[in-house]
């Protein structure tokens, strides 16, 4: 059987539409157990893993996911590609709520994460990983492929910045991440991209803007602007990954 796809689902994704649940995973790692357990399942009749970021309820923060824990468990089932799901706000006036980007590179601006596998214990390798390109090139050409197949547009690609949350940031703090070329704010690609990295996974995001970053355009209702681009965006994504499964498929 070929290798699954593994979905990470972010917010407005904790349990994936359309999907067949085979059998769920209770993996433990090393590094303790992931969000949640593993759902191995199919997806338009071809096989997926599913595991959603936050946990079942959507109840773990960003800043307190156990990123580690989560790429070793997919790891551990032999997972090699890998599609995140997140949800961002939008900096870049190309990318506004309800829209979706492919991030192409990344500002990591997180701190306090155990944010590596090379963290200086025993038996730990010391691995110096190159993140030039940040995502998976062959990934992300199968995104695109995939989102002109179902008819979706993509806003376009640029760099995400990532911060700790949970709290959005401030209007100055959205200047500043302008000022330093990001084009879309999330608070979950890092340390995640480069975990996937350090275990050999081809890894790529996909992001949905839910929010104008704040002081950029208005002010206020900023929750109930979220819930509405959530929902027009995560349906786009729903119909973008049903046809990279089928694609992949078709492909082998």
């Amino acid at each position: 059987m070929n290798t699954p796809l593994a979905l990470i689902g972010g917010t407005g994704i904790n349990q994936w539409p359309g999907l067949e649940v085979v059998r769920q995973h209770r993996i433990e790692t090393p590094w303790g157990p992931p969000s949640a357990p593993l759902i191995e399942g199919r997806l338009c009749g071809q096989p997926v893993v599913f595991l959603p970021r936050h946990g079942q309820g959507h109840k773990i923060p960003p800043h307190a996911i156990n990123y580690r824990a989560n790429i070793a468990a997919l790891a551990s089932m032999g997972i090699t590609r890998v599609v995140a799901i997140a949800a961002v706000g939008g900096i870049a006036d190309w990318f506004p709520p309800g829209g979706l980007a492919l991030p192409d590179d990344l500002i990591d601006y997180t701190s306090g994460r155990d944010h590596s596998y090379s963290d200086g214990s025993p038996g730990a390798p010391l691995d110096h990983v190159e993140m030039t390109p940040a995502y998976d090139p062959e990934l992300r050409a199968d995104l695109r492929l995939a989102a002109a197949a179902s008819g979706v547009e993509l806003c376009g690609e640029g760099v995400l910045g990532v911060t700790n949350g949970p709290r959005l940031e401030t209007a100055a703090e959205i200047r500043r991440l302008q000022r330093e070329g990001c084009d879309m704010v999330g608070m979950t690609g890092m340390p995640e991209a480069a975990l996937a990295r350090e275990k050999q996974i081809a890894y790529a995001c996909l992001a949905v803007s839910v929010n104008w970053g704040a002081g950029l355009k208005g002010g206020g209702g900023i929750h109930a602007e979220i819930d509405a681009s959530i929902q027009r965006g995560m349906a786009q994504v729903q119909a973008l990954i049903n046809a990279l499964v089928l694609g992949a498929h078709a492909s082998t």
